[in-house]
């Protein structure tokens, strides 16, 4: 297809340690692919892909989503904070073989709440579930988590690419249900969503065009 036609821009990042495979699940969401040798992410990689959400009433509203893949690495923590602020949506992606990247999510998520708008849709996402003889931690505490924080939660297999889409689409789908109650502003920028200017037809973006390493980090 060469034409689109969308509705809202919605502005998504994913955090998390490093090798948890933020960028993995990401190459899968946009192009449907998993490649298991990456150079690590330097810096910040993007990827783009336009969604279909649905409405309280049914209706079908077609989204276009740009999705920021940030570095794990400390020393980078300063510059990838900058693409926090005007983000709808965060993937809070922690690796179920590694307990480290799961009891560092509170860290990640103070950066969240101190950075990004209080309207922020974040969903956990306990990456790399087709390992499970090497899991380290169980979806409970994955669950447990996300409800004591009022998240949203599910694991995901970027390799498998079991639940991937669903992490991205229904995130968007909740973000789309605050537009439609009028709990997000869409006059201000900084909530991360922009309406699409008036087209007849805008062209397809490369699925993902990467900035920086593209390491699955």
């Amino acid at each position: 297809m060469s034409n689109y036609n969308y509705s809202y821009v919605i502005k998504y990042i994913i955090i998390g340690d490093t090798g948890v495979g933020k960028s993995c699940l990401l190459l899968q969401f946009t192009d449907k692919r998993f490649m298991p040798a990456h150079d690590l992410t330097i810096g910040v990689g993007f990827g783009t892909r336009f969604i279909t959400v649905v409405g309280d009433q049914g209706a079908k509203q077609q989204i276009k989503l740009q999705i920021w893949d940030t570095a794990g690495q400390e020393s980078f923590r300063s510059i990838t904070r900058s693409y926090y602020r005007g983000a709808a949506g965060a993937l809070l992606v922690y690796d179920i073989t590694r307990r480290d990247t799961f009891e560092n999510l509170k860290t990640w998520l103070q950066d969240v709440r101190e950075h990004a708008n209080p309207n922020t849709v974040v969903t956990v996402v306990g990456n790399k579930s087709d390992l499970e003889s090497k899991r380290q931690v169980s979806r409970e505490e994955g669950e447990q988590f996300a409800r004591e924080h009022d998240l949203f939660f599910m694991e995901a297999s970027a390799k498998s690419a079991e639940n991937v889409e669903d992490a991205f689409v229904k995130t968007a789908q909740n973000i789309y249900k605050k537009i439609q109650s009028g709990v997000i502003d869409l006059s201000s920028e900084s909530n991360g969503i922009k309406v699409a200017p008036p087209q007849g037809g805008s062209s397809l973006p490369s699925a993902n065009a990467s900035s920086g390493g593209g390491g699955c980090c």
